[in-house]
């Protein structure tokens, strides 16, 4: 874990340098004055009984224009006897997180969630099957028109090649979708490569097709000519598009999640509190396992509808969900993971996205910014406590800390219900 943190921080020593004076004038006050590199240790709420392997990130890291996935994998301790594809579920269930979150599951008949991802998993449609299976929810199959996979044109053929780690991410999505919109139809579309022009006509190409929301769980940090991108594919009025903030904690922040046109979802640990109102407690997500994403944009201007103090430009994230691999969702794949094919326990922030497009699928309303959340603020809870600063230290300054009203990592807090969305 040592030398991934160590690696984080050189990138985001590397890019600093080379977005400075830009990223030096985006920051203002207290993040300004006590920014700087570091190791920090996140206090957050865990799980007690939280046990396995370390998480891994699912896909290999990219760079410049191409993105990476957020889903972080941590394989389900091997059973005594037969696979983990015979071992059971032992992460959060889709009846905990709609707890946790309230989502009022007869909800959501008519309403399209479309997962953008890049390239195939030729077992997802199989794998969905046993997932919903498992946990009681109605069948989405291509038989009963309730599920579809189609290429970046819109087609069925030819689908882009597989691959096994965009193949855990797509499970990932479709069966957190699947969590807290059990009735929503799923159109999953591939990108042929992992390129933001291809994902981009992915993303076009789902509101072609009639998607009511759209669900990004991918990214790379902030990057010359993102404004173009944004205008040519993340703005589509009337269509919420959802992004993830990404699992590096405090850095510059990813793209698309930094557009003022995306609903950017970052990440919490959440966990059970017995005796108390809600059932749930959650923090900030930042640990070895990763952390929940946030940043201070140096290429989109504040929006009308953000007035955080100390950035002056659009701050990631808007809202979160749970994302802590150590409190993650149990995901069904059997593509290409070998020994861990079957059930295993996936996070970061690749979870979080999907949750909250389920919700707002849910809600069925059609927003075109994050600012209809900022206006109804009390349909969210307040999440207070816990650090995403596993590489860059804002000195306790809210942009990475989880304090009272808005902050970074997890925006105006996470949904209670779907009227905020």
């Amino acid at each position: 874990m040592r030398s991934r943190l160590v690696g984080m921080a050189a990138v985001a020593v590397t890019v600093l340098a080379l977005a400075s004076p830009p990223a030096a004038a985006a920051l203002t006050g207290p993040a300004a004055a006590r920014g700087r590199t570091a190791v920090a240790q996140g206090q957050v709420a865990q799980d007690t009984a939280a046990a396995g392997p370390s998480a891994r990130a699912a896909c290999t890291a990219s760079t410049g224009r191409h993105a990476g996935c957020f889903a972080r994998i941590r394989p389900a301790p091997a059973p005594a006897t037969g696979t983990r594809a015979t071992a059971g579920p032992s992460g959060l269930t889709p009846a905990q997180i709609v707890a946790a979150y309230r989502a009022p599951t007869s909800r959501g008949v008519g309403q399209t969630v479309a997962i953008v991802d890049a390239y195939d998993n030729p077992r997802a449609e199989a794998d969905l099957a046993v997932f919903r299976r498992q946990f009681h929810l109605p069948a989405c199959t291509t038989a009963n028109h309730c599920f579809r996979k189609v290429n970046q044109r819109g087609t069925s053929r030819p689908l882009p090649r597989g691959d096994s780690g965009w193949g855990l991410e797509i499970a990932l999505d479709l069966q957190a979708v699947s969590s807290t919109c059990p009735r929503c139809h799923l159109l999953l579309v591939e990108a042929e490569s992992d390129d933001f022009d291809t994902f981009g006509a992915a993303v076009n190409t789902a509101v072609r097709l009639h998607a009511t929301v759209v669900s990004n769980s991918y990214g790379w940090q902030e990057f010359k000519g993102i404004k173009a991108l944004a205008k040519k594919y993340y703005s589509h009025p009337g269509i919420p598009i959802v992004a993830a903030t990404g699992d590096d904690g405090f850095v510059p922040p990813v793209f698309p999640a930094s557009s003022p046109t995306t609903i950017a979802v970052g990440g919490t640990s959440l966990t059970r509190a017995p005796g108390t109102t809600r059932g749930w407690r959650e923090a900030v997500w930042g640990n070895d396992e990763g952390a929940a994403g946030s940043g201070c944009s140096v290429y989109f201007a504040k929006p009308r509808w953000q007035h955080d103090r100390s950035c002056r430009g659009r701050t990631a994230a808007d809202v979160a969900a749970v994302a802590d691999p150590l409190t993650g969702l149990s995901v069904y794949d059997t593509y290409g993971l070998g020994s861990d094919n079957g059930w295993n326990v996936v996070g970061g922030t690749s979870l979080a996205a999907p949750i909250v497009a389920g919700l707002m699928a849910l809600a069925g309303r059609r927003l075109s910014s994050p600012s209809f959340l900022y206006w109804h603020r009390s349909a969210f809870y307040d999440v207070v406590g816990g650090s995403n600063a596993i590489v860059m230290d804002c000195g306790g300054d809210y942009l990475c800390t989880g304090l009272r009203g808005y902050d970074g990592p997890t925006g105006i807090g996470t949904p209670h219900g779907i009227a905020g969305l």
